[in-house]
């Protein structure tokens, strides 16, 4: 008898393959076994063909994964963090005596006999810087000297005939008004003395007035007069003192980095044509500021030394306190016509743009007053090659 068997394998075309049994005819049975193994034959190559056509598929999406990951940027990150910073204002300014003096005439003048200093001498106070003539003075001191005699000489003589009037009066020989006249006589006389000492000390002032001394200790910056110059109270100054020999830097500064220093602050100090640096303090800051450049002048107190010139010029480095920020290299910032800004880099590693405000330049890199915390993943650099929103591969950079 024989039967038919239908077969219908997952690639989808049916076969039908006959099947026999008993005593069939042997040629038929033969038939029918080769057509099964046909069709056991086609159903496997279908599911095999199944199979490759499912691994080449997922292998196509691996290897697009693998391209796209491939296509991401790696970029090298910082976290800043929070640092302590010695803060300073960089200026310049001119080099001036903290304390100069002129001097001058302060009598009637005449003209100069002698000067005994000459610029650049230290001179003690009171010392002689210039003799005038006084011939002509002395003279009439010695005038005013002797009137003086003759006033205490009149003085005694008044005092003495009131002296004899006043033992006569008793035995009757001289009235009482007598005696009131010669009282009188000898006020009077003891008057024109005191008048006369008074002019004489006078005339001796004058005279001690007509040589230049010095104020006070200290460093001579000037000379302007010589031997043999006719010098009065409208000379103007004769010499210029430095008192103490101290000098001061007169530092220019704009409104906000007046504000960030103060009185007592340390600054350095660095003459032009020297390469040397002197340590000052500030002592005084200016209490107005100019309208025209809207400026102000800090006064940094020195120490006399031969490099500092009265009239020189020099930079300064002014201490401003101590600032906590973040720091960043300057390949971190960028600028635009908006601002300064730098990448972050999220937690979906996503590029975002952080506006900041920079301070000053530190040891460690550009302070960074506004804008970040410290604890953001900065892009260290090639942050010109990004755009915010585009996935990176962020990489801790070296310290």
């Amino acid at each position: 008898m024989n039967y038919e068997t239908t077969v219908q394998p997952e690639g989808g075309q049916t076969y039908t393959v006959e099947t026999g049994s008993g005593g069939g005819d042997p040629g038929e049975g033969g038939t029918a076994a080769r057509r099964r193994r046909i069709a056991i034959i086609a159903v496997l190559a279908a599911i095999a063909l199944a199979i490759a056509f499912f691994l080449m598929q997922g292998s196509g999406d691996a290897g697009g994964a693998a391209d796209e990951a491939a296509q991401v940027p790696v970029v090298s990150v910082v976290s800043p963090g929070r640092a302590t910073v010695q803060g300073s204002v960089s200026t310049t300014g001119t080099l001036a005596a903290r304390r100069e003096m002129p001097v001058g005439i302060a009598g009637e003048g005449g003209r100069v006999v002698s000067v005994t200093v000459d610029a650049g001498d230290w001179v003690r106070q009171g010392q002689v810087l210039a003799v005038i003539d006084r011939a002509v003075q002395v003279q009439q001191a010695a005038a005013a000297a002797a009137q003086v005699e003759v006033a205490r000489a009149d003085a005694r003589l008044a005092q003495s005939n009131l002296d004899r009037a006043l033992q006569l009066v008793e035995r009757g020989f001289i009235s009482k008004a007598d005696v009131d006249r010669l009282t009188a006589t000898r006020d009077a006389a003891v008057a024109r003395v005191r008048v006369s000492e008074a002019q004489l000390g006078e005339l001796r002032a004058r005279n001690s007035r007509l040589s230049v001394f010095a104020p006070a200790a200290g460093l001579v910056l000037e000379r302007n007069v010589e031997p043999g110059a006719v010098v009065g109270a409208g000379s103007g100054a004769l010499f210029r003192i430095a008192r103490g020999g101290e000098m001061e830097l007169l530092a220019d500064l704009g409104e906000v980095d007046l504000a960030r220093i103060s009185v007592g602050a340390r600054a350095e100090v660095t003459p032009v044509g020297t390469g040397k640096v002197f340590t000052g303090q500030v002592w005084q800051l200016a209490p107005v500021i100019d309208r025209q450049d809207r400026q102000g002048t800090a006064r940094i107190a020195l120490a006399y030394a031969p490099e500092l010139r009265p009239g020189g010029f020099a930079s300064a480095e002014i201490g401003s306190g101590a600032v906590a920020a973040p720091a960043l290299p300057e390949s971190a910032i960028m600028s635009d016509d908006q601002g300064s800004f730098v990448y972050i880099v999220g937690r979906d590693n996503k590029v975002a743009r952080r506006a900041v405000k920079t301070g000053e330049v530190a040891e460690r890199g550009i302070l960074i007053t506004e804008g970040l915390s410290g604890s953001e993943r900065v892009v260290l650099r090639a942050g010109g090659f990004l755009n915010p929103g585009d996935t990176v591969k962020p990489v801790k950079a070296a310290d």
